[in-house]
């Protein structure tokens, strides 16, 4: 299938064909038929599986069949720089079709936000918390629209802007096409989609939340004040070109990176606490090489979308199992391969068997000099199995939440590229890729 079958506008497949863009990918094939139609859709599909264009292409096709005046497309997202890369698409696109675009988001001044949605635009690409902020002070209007587009949903949700958006859901017409995107179906989110979409068509692209097969997983186990010695190790190798850094906090983000700076590596820090423009610059860097290292928080990489970055390093490891399945997702796009590395701390076995039993399964663990012990699941079921038997007193002797204890732990010996045995391993490791 190309994108010629699909019924979208001639225009939109010019500018596609300049950019070798010839075959849509499968969550793109699936939305654009029934999008045009004016359905609603309800797309399950993990980051990088190319939803912007998905829902971007029909949208903008439909619009462009009519003259009428007004914004007549939203579209929203947790942060501000999803909110520019989908923007930026839709005004490549928009451009050849005479459909103007307006990006609105906070951290940065409102006033050229307001000029450019008091000109005249079809399409509003916001994040939740700015759009209130100009909806009370009277700068758009949603009479006329006609589609609405959540993306990342899911994320949305767990950044609590719910109450944001059933608030831009009363303001806008009931009568309208809603397309909804999440990487994962909780309960929340089937809530969601009952109260703002009619009879969706449902498309689910792969496993829910799963990480792609072209990521090479890895654990290295290591004490706490050993992990900035590993992480400079590991970015020395010649293989690692452009590596995306992940910390818990803000603070530990600056640190981090000024150390790989002091250390002779090109690398820059971007948080929440940054201004706008800071992050903008260090993403644009990063983007260009002018930086190869990018020390981020989960907040601050949510929706950042760098092609060609070939290792994912958890420094500190993601709280759950959703965050490790984005945080790795940043590498291996576009068909490509990458390595996703996660440092895990004697102390860290908890959080660790929690996301591995989302997973499915145990992360390959690598044999390195520096590995110190962290039990796996095996030694932890044999060891609470000992307890409970009659001959140690029987019986469970957990709290009384009623919560299961976390017995989730992986095998050793798994496959991994910087250690000892990486020769030995790197077949076995190639095998499990799987603000307002």
């Amino acid at each position: 299938m190309s994108f010629g079958d699909l019924s979208i506008d001639p225009r939109f497949l010019k500018v596609l064909n300049t950019q070798k863009i010839t075959e849509p990918t499968p969550v793109q094939a699936q939305t654009i038929p029934p999008a045009l139609e004016g359905r609603d859709v309800l797309g399950i599909a993990q980051t990088g599986t190319g939803k912007t264009l998905a829902f971007s292409l029909p949208a903008l096709t439909r619009l462009a069949q009519s003259n009428v005046r007004g914004t007549r497309m939203l579209v929203l997202t947790p942060t501000r720089e999803l909110a520019q890369q989908v923007n930026s698409v839709i005004e490549r696109f928009g451009r050849v079709a005479g459909l103007q675009s307006a990006c609105v988001y906070g951290g940065v001044g409102m006033e050229p936000q307001v000029h450019a949605l008091r000109r005249g635009t079809t399409v509003i690409v916001a994040t939740p918390g700015r759009l209130i902020d100009h909806m009370e002070r009277g700068n758009v209007r949603f009479d006329k629209l006609s589609v609405l587009v959540l993306d990342e949903a899911d994320r949305m949700l767990d950044m609590g802007f719910l109450p944001a958006i059933q608030r831009i859901m009363s303001a806008v017409p009931k009568e309208r096409q809603t397309l909804l995107f999440s990487a994962t179906l909780p309960d929340e989110i089937k809530g969601l989609a009952a109260d703002l979409q009619h009879d969706p068509v449902r498309i689910t692209i792969g496993a829910i939340a799963k990480p792609a097969d072209a990521v090479r997983q890895g654990i290295y186990t290591v004490v706490s004040s050993g992990k900035m010695d590993l992480l400079a190790k590991i970015l020395r190798e010649p293989e690692v070109r452009s590596a995306l850094v992940f910390v818990r906090t803000k603070h530990s983000t600056d640190k981090v990176a000024k150390q790989l700076y002091l250390e002779g590596f090109r690398a820059q820090a971007i948080h929440g606490g940054r201004s706008q423009r800071q992050r903008q610059q260090a993403i644009d860097g990063f983007r260009r090489g002018r930086y190869t290292v990018l020390v981020a928080t989960d907040v601050a990489a949510r929706g950042l979308d760098v092609q060609g970055i070939t290792h994912v390093v958890n420094f500190d490891i993601p709280n759950c199992h959703d965050d490790y399945v984005h945080r790795i997702g940043r590498t291996a796009r576009a068909s490509a391969e990458g390595d996703a590395i996660t440092f895990v701390c004697p102390e860290d076995h908890m959080t660790l068997g929690s996301i591995e039993r989302e997973l499915g399964k145990s992360i390959p663990r690598t044999d390195w000099e520096g590995a110190v012990h962290v039990p796996t699941r095996e030694e932890i079921a044999a060891r609470n199995a000992q307890r409970r038997s009659p001959r140690h007193g029987g019986g469970y002797r957990g709290g009384s939440s009623g919560r299961p204890r976390n017995n989730g732990r992986p095998q050793n010996g798994g496959g991994g590229r910087y250690g000892r045995n990486a020769s030995a391993n790197r077949g076995k490791q190639g095998q499990s890729r799987p603000a307002r």
